[in-house]
């Protein structure tokens, strides 16, 4: 019994439910979920030049399902990983480094990351829709 006794007083593993969130947990969590959208992504792409290879039918019926709400979000999404985890990948180049990791520095990248991938998705978007003349 005093076996039994002995192992309930050990402490628990940390687990991710005793962490306080931070914005540096977040973007490693979220750098693996756009890696692997990523794989998605690239099918997607695959399946376009596939299309293109194999002629105008299929050409149109991938580019209608490219043009439709659904699959321009998609596409989106594919927009906003692609950068998301670039910029990520960029951020761990400069900590391999050894720069850039002080708590402050490694939240200021964190955020900027963020707020880079949104600013720069929206903006490939813009230009790809200006060109298009949509916009």
């Amino acid at each position: 019994m005093a076996e039994a006794e002995r192992r309930m007083e050990r402490p628990l593993s940390p687990h991710i439910s005793i962490y306080s969130w931070q914005i540096n947990m977040l973007m490693s969590i979220v750098h693996r979920i756009t890696g692997a959208a990523l794989y998605l992504g690239t099918l997607l792409l695959a399946a376009w030049l596939v299309a293109v290879a194999s002629g105008e039918t299929s050409f149109a019926l991938v580019n209608a399902l490219f043009a439709h709400p659904i699959g321009q979000l998609v596409l989106f999404g594919y927009t906003w990983a692609l950068l998301q985890h670039l910029l990520g990948g960029l951020r761990h180049l400069l900590w391999d480094t050894g720069r850039g990791l002080h708590i402050w520095q490694v939240n200021a990248l964190s955020w900027l990351t963020v707020l880079a991938a949104i600013a720069l998705t929206l903006a490939v978007w813009a230009i790809g829709l200006h060109l298009r003349g949509v916009l």
